[in-house]
């Protein structure tokens, strides 16, 4: 579209132009300060409810994800929690509680070792886990005196930081710690660890760093080598350096500088994110583990035990952090020189086939080191001691087993008794295991006096063991008690904030430039007095702390604030109720999911779901669109609906089933179901979007004639080639892992790591630039006038100007910002996911003609589609709400190290980066082919914010309600609970997106377009 005039001289009119020019520039200048001034109050706005929902969400999830107490007591060498006759040392020497029997310790950590990984098998469908490390099998089968294997199952969630919690106390991790798996804090409370550092022994720790972290200062500075834990990219550096740095310490030369060596390996846990279990590169790190313990078992001292045993598993994927079977299910084996190992029964000397057999919790492991060590039992521990520990040889020593079981106990019912008095407990609460705790303690004297027989301590045994148990499901129910008062306020704040999101973006006419700062002004001062008032009153008046006093007291007074505004201003509101199709469409979309995540089944198989909303909004465009007056109009509307439709299905074929899919779901994101690399096929992908993805942007610009100044060399050119940068990333990659090329592994991470910052520098740092100071995608073109009849010697021909780009103006500026943040943004997916990114770039346009077709941009359906569109290409991105599905591995795509916050920000980049793309894309629902002098747009780009916001606010006020009234459901820590905190993030994220990038960038381009054509 062009617009065009006539130059004609007016000679003898300069001087007034002069000054009628002064005064349009005054008045552009006026308005100009008028924009800024009303931009920032929005900005203000929006940023008060991002605090009001971050305020909800800290409630919510502070009385949701349960904590427990942790007591400061600890377990004393001289002060064991029951006499043993046979025993009276109360010495480190000869052992604290029970008689020491190993001076030195190996324990070995291989991350991720699953129990399947290390018993042999034997039918033709082996993986390529199978078979590989099978030292550990073959010992205990040839020496069952000297070893023993058994399955070690880890408690939720399988987050190797909550691991080493749980390895080193003997107590649950709740699930609130899953967050701090990146930022773990030193234990303060009784362990392993600590015990062997009050007794005096050397520690040396060697591999991954998050020890340090947990126990800082512990380990010997000199002989101590620890390695960065989370560039899962890396398969070797973590191993050769622990390997190189143990098998010396073993030898007998070496042995009197350390007592305990901790060594952390993690090829296994980073094979498996990067390929997955079912890959050649798993064979070869499982192989390699197996060389490694056959040279530790031939170096291994007579007095030194040596434990190797895996934190978590893998699922079929190679992720962890949930509690699927594949996820919890890890090794146990411990290996001596002495042959004091033994069974409880003869048929239990071949290891369990399966890990459904005979399984040992985590937590066991320490009652087990420690008594075998000579150490007190650590306080909080709620484990029970391993029997083939310590049931002996040859005949069964049930005596033994039944002191070290009644030591533990004992021990248990000390911390069950200070954790009842810390927490004002009744003791009917315990009263079920109390009785089976005091008929043990009545048979216990009599079974090891001298009337006592076999008969008889086992049953103490028994008992004992049955008092532990009972006491630790005890202990596991009192740790899922949630504080409801702390979460009714966070669903309180959510709610009261969605209502007024939902007046202010959808129940308020025009008048929101003048209206804002009034509101502002009463929260401002509602909520200062609430801040104070919630400080000083709250926190004295009952028992919550001063910060959350002043919180609920900043956020009521804000509440209050808005409302009473709200209620002195002129009725400028009305009752959003839909008025149109679309507008009823937008509404059962939005509340058709809030209603379905009360179900396991539709929160399952959300992807299907929003893949149906999305197919339905397409054919109700189809429909519109024949309804059309103009010709044009219903061409363009019933093509870009066909082809919203067509995007949306080829997008479906990307896919990552979780595990509650199976089988009837099919993944396609990797190689395949049990892979996590890309098929090679799918490099195809980002070589496709490098050369065709410009030329469809191309093809909508042209329509408008917009492929005009800074469009032309952004997309068709740095575009371009961030896109095709992005495809030799990762054809390199591929390259790397599969082997296809013979060069150094270092210099390949090199190249890798400086093109994805050469892209991401074009996305962010040239594009930012570009966008900031280029001008209006416009062009001017002079022609002569057309005259009606010929004229021989006309004295002067008039020009025509035509401002070819005028009709979508802003438009087609702004989504050169679009087109920045899908570059960034498909550099950090999957090949699979950048296709994905690729075709919602691509539908975010086709949405954007239909809207404009059928006059919709002050509808709430566009802003509401761009949020289905987000979720619906989270799903597609290789994304699931589970922990599982973090793509962690995205962190290390332009680093090659951790640096913060850099490597955070890349994973959030590529877990929500279709909600991002969507959430950036907003404004252009009213931007999108309107004419620059349009009135109002700002308050109208306010709006659809807003509006989207106001749907991902729905979204997780429903996921937060249903997953706190589903708080005793069976699937809430598998399901309901993983989504709500998706939600959480999401909204947070899009919260941020919306003011800062969205709305930030509507100023860039109002300025811009308004130095050319002036503003309203």
């Amino acid at each position: 579209m062009a617009i065009n005039a006539v130059d004609k001289s007016e000679p003898g009119r300069n001087q007034f132009r002069k000054a009628q020019g002064i005064e349009v520039e005054e008045t552009n200048k006026q308005k100009e300060l008028q924009f800024k001034a009303s931009h920032a109050l929005f900005i203000c706005f929006l940023l008060w409810i991002f605090c009001l929902q971050g305020i909800g969400i800290y409630f919510f999830t502070k009385g949701f994800l349960l904590t427990r107490l942790v007591l400061e007591h600890k377990s004393d060498c001289a002060s064991p929690p029951l006499e043993l006759h046979q025993h009276h040392s109360g010495s480190y020497s000869e052992g604290c509680w029970h008689p020491k029997t190993f001076n030195k310790a190996v324990i070995i950590i291989i991350d991720a070792l699953r129990y399947d990984f290390t018993v042999p098998y034997y039918d033709d469908d082996a993986q390529h886990f199978h078979n590989a490390l099978t030292v550990l099998y073959e010992t205990t089968i040839q020496t069952p005196h000297d070893a023993f294997l058994l399955p070690f199952i880890a408690d939720p969630p399988t987050t190797t930081l909550q691991r080493l919690k749980g390895l080193t106390t003997g107590t649950l991790p709740t699930f609130v710690d899953a967050g701090s798996n990146f930022a773990g804090t030193a234990i303060e409370e009784d362990n392993l660890v600590a015990q062997l550092r009050d007794a005096g022994k050397t520690m040396v720790h060697l591999g991954d760093d998050t020890w340090q972290a947990l126990f800082p200062g512990y380990f010997d500075a000199n002989l101590t080598h620890a390695y960065d834990s989370l560039n899962v990219w890396d398969l070797h550096t973590v191993d050769d350096g622990v390997t190189e740095h143990l098998l010396p310490l073993l030898s007998a030369s070496e042995t009197h500088k350390w007592d305990i060596v901790f060594g952390h390996y993690l090829g296994v846990d980073h094979a498996g994110h990067q390929y997955g279990p079912n890959h050649p590169a798993m064979t070869s790190k499982l192989k390699q583990m197996d060389n490694v313990l056959r040279e530790i078992i031939a170096s291994l001292g007579q007095d030194t035990l040596l434990v190797v045993m895996g934190d978590h598993g893998m699922d079929t994927k190679g992720d962890h952090g949930g509690e699927s079977d594949d996820e919890v299910e890890a090794t146990l084996w411990m290996y001596s020189k002495k042959g004091i190992f033994g069974r409880e029964h003869v048929s239990f000397i071949e290891p369990p086939r399966t890990a459904k057999e005979r399984p040992v919790a985590q937590i066991d492991l320490v009652p087990s080191l420690s008594l075998l060590l000579g150490l007190p039992i650590p306080f909080n521990n709620l484990g029970a001691p391993i029997s083939e520990a310590f049931v002996g040889p040859g005949h069964p020593d049930w005596q033994n087993l039944a002191a070290v079981t009644a030591l533990t106990a004992a021990q248990i019912q000390r911390y069950q008794l200070e954790y009842s008095i810390a927490r004002n407990q009744d003791e009917s609460l315990f009263s079920v295991p109390l009785d089976v705790w005091r008929n043990a303690s009545s048979i216990w004297p009599e079974a090891i006096g001298p009337t006592g027989n076999a008969d008889m301590v086992k049953t103490s045994f028994s008992e004992f063991s049955k008092y532990q148990k009972q006491t630790l499901d005890i202990f596991k129910s009192l740790w899922a008690i949630f504080d409801l008062p702390s979460m009714l306020q966070g669903i309180g704040i959510l709610a009261f904030t969605l209502s007024i999101l939902a007046f202010y973006a959808r129940s308020t006419t025009r008048g929101r430039v003048q209206f804002t700062p009034i509101y502002l002004r009463k929260i401002g001062s509602f909520s200062t007095v609430g801040l104070v008032a919630g400080g000083v009153i709250l926190s004295k008046s009952s028992d919550i702390i001063v910060f959350d006093a002043c919180l609920l007291g900043f956020a009521a007074g804000g509440i209050a604030g808005f409302s009473f505004a709200a209620a002195q201003l002129p009725q400028i509101y009305f009752i959003p109720i839909p008025d149109s199709v679309w507008g009823w469409l937008s509404f059962l979309f939005t509340l058709g999911q809030a209603i379905g995540f009360a179900s396991n089944s539709y929160t399952i198989w959300e992807d299907e779901i929003l893949l149906f909303f999305l197919g339905t909004f397409a054919v109700v465009g189809i429909i519109s669109s024949i309804r059309q007056t103009l010709f044009t109009d219903r061409v363009l509307g019933i093509t870009q609906s066909a082809i919203f439709v067509l995007l949306t299905r080829l997008s479906s074929l990307s896919r990552l089933c979780r595990e509650e899919q199976m089988p009837t779901c099919r993944s396609t994101y990797y190689a395949s179901s049990t892979s996590s690399t890309s098929a090679p096929w799918q490099l195809l992908i980002p070589l496709a979007l490098a050369l065709f993805l410009p030329s469809f942007i191309k093809s909508y610009y042209q329509w408008t004639r917009s492929y005009e100044g800074s469009a032309v060399f952004w997309i068709g050119f740095a575009f371009r080639m961030g896109l095709l940068g992005s495809a030799v990333f990762w054809t390199l990659d591929a390259a790397e892992s599969s082997g296809w090329i013979n060069v150094d592994s270092g210099i390949v991470k090199t190249l890798k790591s400086t093109l994805a910052q050469l892209v991401l520098a074009v996305a962010f740092a040239a594009g930012t630039t570009t966008f900031i100071w280029a001008k209006p995608c416009v062009s001017i073109e002079v022609t002569s006038a057309r005259k009606s009849r010929p004229d021989p010697q006309p004295p002067a021909k008039p020009k025509a100007l035509t401002v070819l780009g005028y009709a979508n103006v802003h438009g087609s500026r702004y989504f050169l910002l679009v087109v920045n943040w899908a570059l960034a943004i498909m550099l950090l997916q999957k090949p699979m996911g950048s296709g994905a990114v690729g075709l919602l770039t691509l539908q975010i346009l086709a949405l954007l003609e239909i809207i404009d077709t059928n006059n919709l941009s002050s509808s709430a359906i566009g802003p509401v589609m761009l949020g289905l569109l987000g979720n619906f290409h989270f799903f597609k991105t290789g994304h699931q709400a589970t922990l599982s599905s973090i793509q962690w591995e995205s962190a290390f795509i332009p680093l090659k190290t951790i640096i913060y916050p850099w490597s955070p920000l890349l994973i959030v980049l590529n877990t929500f980066g279709a909600q991002i793309l969507t959430t950036v894309a907003v404004p252009l629902v009213v931007l999108w082919k309107q004419s620059p002098k349009k009135r109002g747009m700002l308050e109208d780009v306010t709006k659809a914010i807003a509006t989207n916001g106001l749907y991902y606010a729905v979204i997780n006020l429903a996921t937060t309600m249903w997953a706190g009234w589903l708080r005793r459901h069976l699937m809430l820590y598998r399901i309901f609970s993983p989504r709500f905190m998706v939600g959480g993030a999401v909204l947070m994220v899009v919260d941020v997106v919306g003011v800062f990038v969205a709305l930030g960038g509507v100023r860039w381009n109002f300025l811009s377009v308004a130095e050319v054509f002036g503003w309203e």
